[in-house]
């Protein structure tokens, strides 16, 4: 939910929240038989906020059927925040606004339903909803002590989709993985179908990508709000532009699978505040990195221009294919950047971003995502169009634009420039594991090496020539010498945050030429991992596992 940014300022800096995950275990997937493909559909937060009721509601499930989104895949109306009758009934339920939803939420779910829609809501695991929080609504009916209640009241009524946003700024990231359960498993409990996202970063600590979420959740948001705007300048904090926000859930690809998706935020597609470039932009992005397609404009009056971009099949394709793998990076010089999606009849869909601020050519090659072969039809998910080529992917793209083509032909190989994967490095001379200590994300942060455990600070993901951790890339400070440190830092496409992965089992930095190395050979756990010069020494040597 939308948040103040000066009470965000005061609150969100928790890092003791992050303190404990590290020594968690891998995450198991939830696996409820729903979102096979990321859930589409339709919002009421980014338009309307807080100003809602039934008429609006079913107005606005009228215009996604009559515009044949609804035929398009936007199933999901959820209703978001403001619903609630501040008060809770006699016996503990929950009730809705009596004045804004006087047929009560049941005949709103059946009214949905009955035009082949699905009924979602919004509701919170501790007191207070985010408008409540922030005294812009009155009561405090959130979830905290009533889980089981209120799984059963969503299945009455009929809903197949749970907004479950955290808004608070207290809690470590355990103490939200066991809260978020909670709810997951009364919902489990009902028997009911029910699609269950979460959204663990309002006004707190930014835990989104610092697990998979995936043994939790269906979806789970990856970074803070999403904004009307392009760029905010935000790393993960209040309010996120369009680019941030891909920046940070681009290292999350290996979390994406059916059944559980990185959740990048709302659309905020029709809504002004971008040109059609950025617009068109926005949507491709969400369509490759798999994520939900949740709009969040005024169905309604909606213009051509916008149901263009919402209704454009290709992309929705692209996004719903069953492997339900979210795209990983080819290549990212800080200014053109190639996403790759395997699709499940042996087409990859490939996504040419340019990032700068003027038109440049971006491009790729067949062979670098995976495809083998020496013919190749191109087309191109805006236009329609198709071309043919015998390996180069090329377009001339627009500043801020992305143009997608889905490349088909040939067969499939090892990419020269690998998909993103996650693993673990373990340090040959103590069998312990490259490790980022309490999962701190703070730019500068030093690895070390611990016991493997299995953590998603353990976890490092090769994307293209970078390994990332928890959203960060590993880095080597400019100019590095021997005995520098290596670092997390934000991605940046520079040379200092390539590596080479290397047959011998070193790991040499593309700029420094310097390989990761153990501290003066020590096997205790927290010693640190710096730079220094090659030799293949057992403390220089690291083994990819799981």
């Amino acid at each position: 939910m939308r948040k103040l940014a000066t009470v965000l300022a005061a609150g969100v800096l928790l890092l003791a929240g992050a303190v404990g995950v590290l020594r968690s275990t891998s995450a198991q997937a939830l696996e409820n038989g729903v979102a096979r493909t990321p859930p589409m559909g339709w919002n009421s937060w980014n338009t309307f906020g807080c100003n809602i009721n039934e008429t609006l509601i079913r107005q606005m499930a009228d215009a996604i059927v009559n515009s044949g989104m609804r035929d398009l895949g936007y199933q999901y109306v959820v209703v978001d925040d403001c619903w609630f009758n501040p008060n809770r009934d006699s016996a503990g339920n929950l009730q809705g606004d009596p004045s804004r939803f006087p047929s009560g939420m049941k005949a709103l779910g059946d009214y949905l339903h009955s035009r082949n829609l699905k009924f979602g809501i919004y509701q919170v695991p501790v007191d207070k909803t985010c408008a409540q929080y922030f005294n812009s609504y009155p009561g405090a009916t959130g979830s905290q002590g009533h889980e089981a209640q209120d799984a059963r009241q969503f299945a009455a009524w009929g809903v197949d989709y749970l907004k479950y946003d955290w808004c608070s700024p207290n809690g470590t990231i355990n103490d939200q993985v066991a809260t978020f359960a909670k709810m997951r498993d009364a919902l489990a409990a009902t028997g009911r179908p029910i699609v269950y996202s979460i959204n663990p970063n309002s006004i707190h600590a930014k835990t989104g990508p610092q697990r998979n979420w995936g043994d939790v959740a269906n979806m789970w948001r990856t970074t803070e709000d999403i904004t009307n705007a392009w760029d905010t300048g935000q790393t993960n904090g209040y309010p996120m532009g369009i680019q941030n926000i891909v920046n940070v859930t681009v290292p999350l690809a290996g979390y994406a699978a059916p059944g559980r998706f990185n959740d990048p935020d709302m659309l905020e597609v029709g809504r002004g505040g971008m040109n059609d470039t950025e617009m068109r932009s926005h949507f491709a992005l969400w369509a490759i990195m798999a994520s939900p397609l949740i709009a969040g404009n005024d169905i309604r009056s909606q213009s051509s221009a916008t149901a263009t971009i919402l209704k454009n099949q290709n992309l929705i394709a692209i996004n719903q294919d069953t492997l339900g793998l979210q795209a990983t990076q080819v290549s990212n010089d800080g200014t053109r950047r190639v996403l790759a999606k395997r699709l499940a009849n042996g087409d990859v869909a490939v996504a040419l971003f340019n990032q700068g601020g003027s038109t440049t050519t971006v491009s790729t090659t067949a062979a670098a995502i995976g495809k083998s072969g020496s013919s190749f039809t191109l087309r191109d998910a805006w236009t329609n169009t198709t071309s043919t080529t015998s390996g180069t992917i090329s377009a001339s793209v627009p500043a801020h634009g992305t143009v997608v083509y889905r490349v088909s032909g040939g067969g499939t190989s090892t990419p020269s420039t690998p998909p993103s994967s996650s693993s673990t490095l373990v340090s040959a001379a103590s069998g312990r594991c490259l490790d980022v200590p309490n999962s701190n994300t703070a730019n500068g942060t030093q690895p070390v090496i611990w016991d493997c455990n299995g953590g998603a600070n353990q976890r490092w993901t090769v994307s293209g020539q970078t390994l990332q951790s928890l959203g960060k890339c590993l880095d080597a400070p400019t100019g590095a010498t021997a005995g520098a440190k290596a670092q997390l830092w934000d991605c940046n496409g520079g040379t200092n945050q390539q590596w080479t992965l290397n047959s011998d089992g070193t790991v040499r930095g593309v700029a420094s030429g310097l390989c990761l190395d153990v501290d003066h050979n020590l096997t205790a756990n927290g010693t640190v991992v710096l730079l220094w010069t090659c030799t293949a020494a057992a403390n220089q040597r690291w083994t990819r596992t799981g």
